[in-house]
Parts: C-alpha cells; structure tokens; sequence
C-alpha cells in the first residue's frame, strides 16, 4: 500500500475504562483509503471495545479519531454514520420481515414530503449500488430468504449507498463457506480499489493473508505492533497476539480398533439426512466436513436425541437406541457441545459452576438439597485441568471469552463422564490461543479412550484434529475418507461435486 495515500482515518491514544479493567490503553493506528487493514488479537484483546467505539456504541475515556484529516465525535452510531464510518456486525443488524431495499434504509428511508416511504425510489437506488456487488440479489425479496454471505453483501451495500468512507467488519465469514468467503474476498478488493478503507477483524489468519496488506496486533488492551502481512509469517503474527510461540501438536491417533463406541446404520430424516451410516471407534477422532447446508448440524443433532429421525438405526456399544429427546441420549454417554454456545451451550446469567453441574445435579443431591460442597470441589479440578480463565467458578458464564465458555461446556461433559463427544464447529468466534488448547483438550480426551465427532467448516481444522472424514453433501455421506487420503482438496471435490477430481476429468 503506498504510503502516499490519503489517510482515512487515524485513531490516536484511545483509552476506555470499565470497572477494573482498562480495556484499551493508548491505543492508535491509521487506515489509508483502499487498504484493508486487519485488526488482531485474542479474545479479550480490545477489539470489540475498538469497534464499538468507532461505530458510536462506546465513548472513549480519551484519545482522538480523526476522518480525512479532520476530528469527529462518534457520540452515537448515527454520528458514527455521518462521519463515513460503517459496521458490519458478525450478528447482522436486519429486519428479517422487511425486504432487501427496506434494510438497506433501515434508520433513514426515503419519504415523499416527509411523510410517506417512497418504495420505488429506495428499491432503485438498492439496485443501482447492488449491481456493482451482486446484481442476482432481489431487492424486493424479505431478508430473510437470503443466505447469510447474501446478507453480508446488503450490509456492504447499505454502507456503499451511506457514501462509507471506512467499513469495520466484525468477523464476516464465520457462516461461511470456503466459496462464499472467496467470492466476499473479492468485493473487499473492489471496496479497496474504490478508495475505501476497510478494517478487518478475524480469527482465522488465512483471510487475513488472503486479503489484508498491513495488520494491527492488540494484547490486554495495547497496541503490541503493527506487521506488514506480506513480510510476517502466521507463526511470528500468532506470537504478537499471544505473547508466546505456541506449541506444535501434529495429529497423532488413539484409535482402538476394536472398540465400536457407536455405530450408525442407514439414518435418515426428511430430506436434510438421508440413509447415512459410519462407526466410531473409542479414541476415534471423526470430522465431519461439507458445505453448509449439507446436513451436517442436522446428523449430530439426530445422534444426540435433539431431533427424531424417520428411519435407520444408532447403537451405542452394540445395544440399538431409540433416543425420545436429548437427556436419554446424555444417560447413554452421547454429549452434544452445540454449533450456537450461547444460545444452546450455556445459561448465560448462572455461575460456570451452575452451567458445569448440569447434567450432574440429580447425582449431587442429598434428601432434595444440592451437595455443595462435593460439587464446588469437583468444578474446580474440572476448571484447573481445562485451564479455564479466569479461574473463577462462581462468575458468570456470559463474562467468560468465547475459549473459556467452550471450556467449561467441555468440564460439563467431562462431569457427566460422557464417552461419546459430538463438538459442532467447536472453535467458532474462538481466538488463536484458545483455539489451540481446544485441540489439545479434544487430543487428551480422544488419548483417554473417548469417541469423538467434529463438525468444522474449517478444513484446516478437521485435517489436524481427525482419524478419518465423512463428507457430506445435500443430505447424503459422499465419503468416508481415512487419514492417508485428507486433504483439503479432496474433502471439497466430495462437498462440492460428490465425486474425487480423477472421476470428474474422466
């Protein structure tokens, strides 16, 4: 990126302050118009508290941000907005009910006199800006009937039509696909090539690499440095956000070969799975790949009792199971840590001792009174031995990072004594660090004879953790394919086309 650029935005020694803790402490960057700029650092690092700053939510306690060279006061995200500065949320801010035109002028439609919307006029400009990045979008359609990568496009859209001069994206690509985030790479280089400057926020670092030229490190609310991303390695960025090399751990297998934990025989539901079957060996790392939509959340989710299915069988060791809802399936050893954490993994107001005892309260009761104490002990060895942090059982569960909540779902499970483990897309909003304890806690559970499903949608994820990979496709297993045969391309041959590469050329 030249240096020439006209600078688009500057932020100078931002500080913000909550009750014991300073979340950001002198904290300043610049982001040149048409670069993207990417914004790193584990959970817990600023970034959030960042964002919600530039787009008006938070004030900052000090500091200045200056856009094209002169100072604004984001005193709301609507000052935010008139000063040039868009937010494209991970949860997208929409109206599910209204449509495609409607969104993109939610907050200031156009009226005829003041008074009435003027539909047509919205729906023309919707289109004309919508042209340039997905003309195949129908600005009358409801917002909900679209895919989320659709979505992201009419939220960059709706910043376009603001005349944005600086675009903030919050984890875009967190329910997307390996196409869908190629196809949105390709927008963010046309917003660069239009002169705006974009500030990228991800975990996953390939995108970073992907499409960002220059990257700003954040640790414990401080500016640790800034790397140019085409002379940094992923290596020396993941030391600047974590403060420490982190080990390697290459895949190693646990697999007892004759131990079948569980086996499933022609299982089908509708149209969303139909006829799949595998077993599943104690040790056994199983990852489950495929496109989103391919059926993969509603498999595991008929192995754990959520969902009942239409035909096909489960035997858990041998015995056939005919699961009624989620608790017989956990007495039967099956846990099931959810794709959605917060909305289906924890109690969000309880204490991680509350949200841990779960599935264990029955079993730590005496005459209807809790057994606290027995229970408070077997919560904090739990929370050591996954090195849950802070390590305080009695917060709550909502005040932890995205790592540390998966953490104690995990020390949920390890109290119930489950054996069959099912982790849906178990590292998703988690940062780098957690990410890799996660691995290493799903290795030690696997060495300790558990069996284990993962479903990712990222490949890289499933190639270190898994033994062998099922892959599905429109509701079907296409492949089973053993460790000597993943890769990431072979994986997305079956996803996408249900058939190896050779075979297609042929």
């Amino acid at each position: 990126m030249p240096a020439d650029r006209q600078i688009a935005i500057a932020v100078n020694g931002l500080v913000k302050n909550f009750p014991g803790v300073k979340a950001l402490n002198d904290v300043g960057f610049v982001v040149r118009a048409g670069e993207v700029h990417a914004l790193l650092g584990e959970n817990g690092a600023g970034k959030s508290t960042l964002l919600k700053i530039l787009s008006g939510v938070y004030r900052a306690d000090a500091g200045t941000i200056e856009i094209d060279g002169k100072p604004v006061e984001l005193t709301s995200p609507k000052a935010a907005r008139l000063a040039g500065i868009a937010m494209i949320h991970q949860e997208l801010q929409q109206v599910p009910e209204l449509d495609v035109a409607q969104n993109m002028f939610l907050g200031a439609p156009i009226t005829n006199a003041g008074v009435f919307t003027n539909k047509t006029r919205m729906r023309e400009m919707a289109r004309a800006v919508l042209a340039h990045l997905d003309p195949s979008i129908d600005v009358t359609a409801k917002i909900k009937t679209l895919r989320v990568a659709q979505r992201q496009i009419v939220e960059i859209a709706k910043a376009l039509l603001s005349d944005a001069k600086v675009i903030a994206m919050d984890e875009p690509t967190s329910s997307l696909t390996p196409r869908e985030f190629e196809s949105l790479a390709l927008i963010i280089e046309g917003l660069a090539a239009r002169g705006v400057a974009v500030i990228y926020v991800s975990h996953k670092l390939e995108e970073v690499f992907r499409i960002a030229s220059i990257a700003t490190v954040l640790r414990d609310g401080r500016k640790v440095g800034i790397a140019d991303i085409k002379s940094t390695t992923e290596p020396q960025l993941v030391a600047m956000m974590v403060g420490r090399d982190l080990e390697s751990h290459p895949h190693q297998s646990h697999i007892q070969h004759d131990a079948i934990a569980l086996e499933v025989r022609g299982l089908s539901r509708g149209t969303a799975v139909k006829n799949v079957s595998f077993q599943l060996r104690k040790g056994e790392v199983l990852g489950i790949a495929g496109l989103v939509g391919a059926g993969r959340t509603e498999l595991v989710r008929l192995i754990a009792g959520v969902d009942k299915a239409t035909s096909g069988e489960i035997r858990v060791h041998g015995a056939v199971m005919n699961f009624a809802n989620p608790r017989e399936a956990i007495a039967k050893g099956i846990a099931l840590l959810p794709e959605e954490r917060k909305k289906d993994g924890i109690i969000p107001l309880r204490s991680v001792v509350s949200n841990i005892a779960l599935p264990r309260f029955s079993f730590l009761t005496r005459l209807g009174l809790v057994k606290t104490k027995e229970l408070r002990v077997t919560v904090d060895q739990l929370s050591k031995s996954v090195s849950l942090r802070p390590h305080d059982i009695d917060r709550q569960i909502r005040l932890f990072s995205g790592g540390n909540q998966q953490k104690a779902i995990i020390c949920r499970w390890l109290m119930a004594k489950s054996e069959i483990l099912i982790f849906d897309e178990p590292t998703r909003g988690i940062d780098v660090g957690a990410k890799s304890e996660i691995y290493r806690l799903i290795d030690r559970l696997a060495e300790g004879g558990c069996a284990i499903i993962v479903v990712s949608s990222e490949l890289p994820e499933i190639i270190r953790l898994a033994d062998n990979v099922l892959v599905m496709r429109r509701g079907a297993a296409e492949a089973i394919l053993p460790r000597s045969e993943i890769s990431e391309q072979t994986i997305l041959n079956y996803a996408v086309s249900g058939q190896p590469a050779s075979n297609r050329a042929a």
